[in-house]
C-alpha cells in the first residue's frame, strides 16, 4: 500500500541528487510533490523525468521572496502541506580558521541555516496538524574535518533547531526529525576540474574509510526520508538518523 496517498510534499533542492531521488520515491508512494532549485534547466529535466504529480518552482532558499512565491503557489493550487523536506544546502569547504572570509560565512549560513529556518517557518501556516518535517544535516556535524568548519557548524545548527522545533510544534503533532547523510554518490562528485581517474581514485579512498566499504546511494537516503515523512515513524520525533554506512558510529 502506498504510504503518502493524498499528501502534499515540499522538497527544496529537489532537482538532483538526494532531493530528486526523494521526489521520485514520494511520487511513487502517492504524494504530490513541489520541488525547488536555483537552476530552471535542471528543474525542467527533473520534471520531465518524474512526469506526473510534480511541480518545479525555481528559487533560492536563502532568498525569502523566493520562498514566499513558492508557498503562495502551493496555497493557490493545493491549500495545504503535509511534508517538508528541507534538503537544499551547500557543502563546499571554506577554509581553516584564520583564513575564513565574511563572504564564505554568509554564503554557507545564509543557505544552510537561514534557508532551512525560513523554509520551515514559512511553510507552517500551510502545514496540516500531524505533518512531518525532515531536515537535511550531515555526518560532518559530528566530525572535525579540516577546512569544513563553517559547513559542519551550519549542520550542527540544523540539529539544534530540530530539538527546539520538536518542542514548539508538539501541540500540532508536527514531527521534526533530522537526516544526516555520510558520503553519498551524487552528481556533486562530478563537479570541478577533476578527471574521471581522479574522481575514481577519490571515491576509492573515501570508501576505504567507511565501515560498509562503499559510498551510499541517493536512493538509500530517499528511503530513509520516506520513513521519517510517513506514519511508519509516527512515534519518532526529534531524532538525528545517520545514513552513513556506520562512519559516524565506529
Amino acid at each position: 500500500m502506498s504510504k503518502l496517498v493524498g499528501k502534499t510534499a515540499v522538497i527544496t533542492g529537489g532537482s538532483s541528487g538526494i532531493g530528486l531521488s526523494t521526489a521520485e520515491l514520494f511520487v511513487s508512494e502517492g504524494a504530490y510533490v513541489y520541488i525547488t532549485g536555483r537552476r530552471q534547466k535542471e528543474l525542467d529535466v527533473a520534471i520531465a523525468k518524474i512526469k506526473y504529480n510534480i511541480t518545479g518552482v525555481q528559487g533560492d532558499v536563502s532568498q525569502v521572496e523566493d520562498l514566499d512565491r513558492l508557498y503562495k503557489r502551493i496555497a493557490e493550487e493545493k491549500g495545504h502541506i503535509d511534508i517538508v523536506f528541507a534538503n537544499a544546502g551547500v557543502g563546499n569547504p571554506s577554509a581553516p580558521i584564520g583564513q575564513i572570509t565574511e563572504e564564505q560565512f554568509h554564503t554557507i549560513f545564509d543557505i544552510n541555516v537561514a534557508g532551512t529556518l525560513f523554509t520551515v517557518q514559512k511553510a507552517l501556516p500551510l502545514m496540516r496538524d500531524g505533518g512531518s518535517i525532515v531536515l537535511n544535516a550531515s555526518l560532518a556535524s559530528i566530525k572535525g574535518l579540516p577546512t569544513f568548519g563553517l559547513y559542519s557548524a551550519s549542520k550542527a545548527a540544523i540539529r539544534s533547531l530540530a530539538r527546539t522545533w520538536t518542542a514548539e510544534l508538539k501541540e500540532r503533532s508536527i514531527r521534526v526529525n533530522v537526516l544526516s547523510a555520510g558520503h553519498i554518490d551524487t552528481p556533486i562528485f562530478e563537479t570541478g576540474n577533476r578527471t574521471k581517474e581522479q574522481i575514481a581514485a577519490w571515491k576509492a579512498k573515501v570508501s576505504s574509510s567507511i565501515p560498509l566499504g562503499r559510498l551510499g546511494r541517493s536512493e538509500e537516503v530517499a528511503k530513509t526520508v520516506l520513513f521519517l515523512a510517513s506514519q511508519d515513524s509516527g512515534y519518532v520525533a526529534g531524532v538525528e538518523l545517520f545514513v552513513d554506512g556506520g562512519m559516524g558510529q565506529i
